[in-house]
């Protein structure tokens, strides 16, 4: 039978629109994941507007994420900054807005090799995006939170490593 191991430490940063809905359960999520695997990673959220700072995640997104085992109450929306490119190893994007917001903010420390869409890991070169639930109901928060877990599962089997 094999063996695996964890990349030891990684910084992954998860980004949408206002880290509000999207980026705040994707944090929550791989945060707790990851602590259950007692990896040494760090996971933080970002958006790429300006709009929430400083503001709790919305109260479906911790509705949801209460409802599965996982508290996000005490994060903080922040926006994403030029220099985030340069402290994380994986920036994950939401949609294709955020990938070229993240592009347009970064400008000439851009490394395409960084960001990605949070889906590609599940469906690899698919750009599929995670819907963003702001402007739906409670079941939108639901869907959202369904597919981001099982990205963050995908997540965590990409950076497995067999070992022999």
């Amino acid at each position: 039978m094999a063996n695996f191991i964890y990349l030891p430490t990684m910084k992954i940063l998860m980004v949408c629109l206002g880290n509000i809905c999207r980026s705040p359960l994707a944090e929550g999520i791989l945060k707790d994941k990851a602590n259950k695997l007692q990896l040494n990673w760090q996971i933080d959220s970002a958006g790429t507007g300006g709009y929430h700072i400083g503001e709790p995640p919305h109260y479906l997104s911790q509705k949801v994420a209460k409802e599965n085992g996982i508290d996000i109450s005490s994060q903080q929306c922040r926006q994403f900054i030029k220099e985030d490119i340069l402290l994380f190893d994986k920036i994950y994007a939401m949609d294709m807005n955020n990938y070229y917001n993240i592009k347009q903010i970064t400008k000439e420390l851009w490394n395409e090799n960084k960001v990605e869409l949070l889906l590609n890991e599940l469906y690899p070169n698919q750009n599929k995006e995670v819907p963003d639930p702001w402007y739906g109901d409670e079941k939108d928060y639901y869907f959202v939170y369904d597919l981001i877990d099982k990205a963050c599962d995908a997540i965590l089997n990409n950076f497995k490593k067999e070992i022999t």
